[in-house]
C-alpha cells in the first residue's frame, strides 16, 4: 500500500506543518513508512507552497510523488496549479471558503470543508490547517485518528495544544454537504 498526498496552499497557512505532522503520525504513531518533502516560493508569507507526503506499509524506494492519491488545497492558486496532477480516482479535499473547483474528472471524489470558518469560530483562523488534518483523516483514512492526534500534540506549542486538538476534532467530525 502506497498513498501519495500533496498538501497545497500559500505560505502562512501551515501547509508545511501539515505535511510534517502527517508524516510523523504515519511513522511514529502508526508504524508505517513515510517520506516528506516540501517546496515553497521565496516569499515568507503569501507565496505558493506545498508539502508532499508518501505513506506506505512497504519500504519507500522512490520518495517523489508520481500522481497524488489525495490532494489537499487551501488556496485557489494551489488548486489551479496542482489539480491536473491528481490521479484518476483520487481524492480532492479543499477549503470551501478559499477554493472553488471546476469538477472535471467524474472518477475523482471531491470533499469540501470550511476549515477557515471553523477555525475562526474557535478564535484563531491560523488553525484551519489542523481542522483540515482532521478532515483528511475522516475522508481519506491515511493515518489513524489517534496517530494524527498524538502527532499534533507532540508538534504544537503546549499552550495551544487544547485549541489544536479541538480544531482536529472539529475536522474529524465534520459532515460535508456535498
Amino acid at each position: 500500500m502506497r498513498q501519495e498526498i500533496r498538501i497545497s496552499g500559500f505560505g502562512g497557512q501551515g501547509i508545511i506543518l501539515m505535511g510534517y505532522i502527517t508524516g510523523k503520525a504515519a511513522t511514529i504513531y502508526d508504524s508505517k513508512n513515510a517520506t516528506f518533502t516540501q517546496s515553497y516560493g521565496p516569499e515568507a508569507r503569501g507565496g505558493s507552497c506545498s508539502a508532499q507526503v508518501i505513506i506506505s506499509t512497504e519500504k519507500i524506494s522512490y520518495p517523489v510523488l508520481i500522481a497524488p492519491d489525495v490532494l489537499i488545497t487551501m488556496s485557489q492558486a494551489a488548486y489551479n496549479t496542482f489539480y491536473s496532477g491528481l490521479k484518476p480516482g483520487g481524492i480532492l479535499i479543499y477549503d470551501s471558503v478559499l477554493v472553488k473547483p471546476a469538477k472535471n474528472d467524474s472518477s475523482q471524489q471531491f470533499f469540501s470543508i470550511p476549515s477557515k470558518s471553523i477555525a475562526g469560530e474557535l478564535g484563531k483562523e491560523i488553525i484551519a490547517n489542523i481542522v483540515m488534518l482532521g478532515y483528511l483523516v475522516k475522508v481519506a483514512g491515511v493515518v489513524s485518528p489517534n496517530a494524527m492526534q498524538e502527532a499534533i500534540v507532540s508538534s504544537v506549542p503546549a499552550a495551544l495544544c487544547e485549541l489544536n486538538i479541538e480544531a482536529f476534532k472539529r475536522g474529524l467530525s465534520y459532515s460535508s454537504p456535498n
